[in-house]
């Protein structure tokens, strides 16, 4: 509010003179009237004819209000919550969205949301819906989904700018849903399936590559000792025999088999 150096002049004192001195005579019927209680999260704005009695609010407590002359406006301190209805979004790759939201704010200055607003709550919950499209629009289909505080923490500071000569402090913005077309979750249901099994291939590439280098530097190890070999035929018919199997396997050496092939092709 501008600095107001003009008074209320000599006809709005005798007027404020004259309602005191009834107060006087009709004490103490009406000083019962004059007296109002503002609770501790409450303030009131007191105007004196027309005009705001102090830049500051009044309250809590006792306070005296004049007959024919003074009015006032009770002002809740606590804190609002507005609850923003699902916005119908377009992102910016082209991506239709419902986001619903929450907002809360409280006024810390009463004098400000009185005379500087019409009707600050409706202004602030219209701001943040407008606000909310915005923001989201100016947003990709991704970020919005895993941005979510970062987008919160900037309409935030959108709200608080905006409203501050509302008297409004802006304390908390959650984006409480994103819901996008059926059509949309079924594309990106087959895109990441897609890309969890891109990746399960190239999981079991890598294993079957580490599994054969691993099977390469065992066979030169055995090629290094021969007895290596059947010492490790001997341990596979002890593992089978631990399980009462009636399968007995006999070892046969590969060079044997080898020794006969060459005599076949010789006869």
């Amino acid at each position: 509010i501008a600095d107001r150096r003009e008074g209320i002049g000599v006809c709005g004192w005798i007027l404020v003179s004259l309602s005191f001195l009834l107060v006087l005579i009709t004490f103490p019927i009406t000083i019962w009237a004059c007296i109002k209680v503002i609770r501790e999260y409450e303030r009131a704005v007191v105007f004196r004819l027309g005009r705001i009695l102090s830049k500051k609010a009044k309250g809590p407590g006792l306070i005296l209000i004049l007959p024919c002359t003074d009015s006032f406006i009770k002002v809740d301190l606590r804190t609002v919550t507005c609850k923003i209805p699902p916005q119908e979004i377009l992102t910016k790759d082209a991506v239709t969205t419902q986001v619903d939201g929450v907002v809360y704010y409280r006024i810390h200055s009463a004098v400000s949301a009185v005379a500087n607003v019409t009707d600050v709550h409706s202004a602030t919950f219209l701001l943040a819906q407008t606000t909310l499209r915005n923001v989201l629009g100016a947003q990709n289909l991704a970020q919005l989904l895993s941005g979510r505080e970062e987008i919160a923490h900037s309409i935030q500071a959108i709200l608080d700018s905006a409203t501050e000569q509302w008297g409004i402090k802006v304390a908390r913005v959650e984006i409480k849903d994103v819901r996008i077309p059926v059509a949309m979750q079924r594309a990106m249901a087959a895109e990441a399936e897609a890309a969890r099994e891109a990746r399960a291939k190239v999981v079991a590439a890598e294993g079957e590559m580490n599994a054969s280098k691993a099977l390469k530097q065992a066979s030169l190890v055995l090629a290094e000792s021969p007895a290596g070999l059947q010492l490790r035929y001997l341990q596979t018919l002890t593992t089978l025999a631990a399980e009462n199997n009636s399968t007995i396997v006999f070892p046969l050496p590969i060079n044997m088999l080898e020794s006969l092939g060459h005599k076949n092709r010789g006869g």
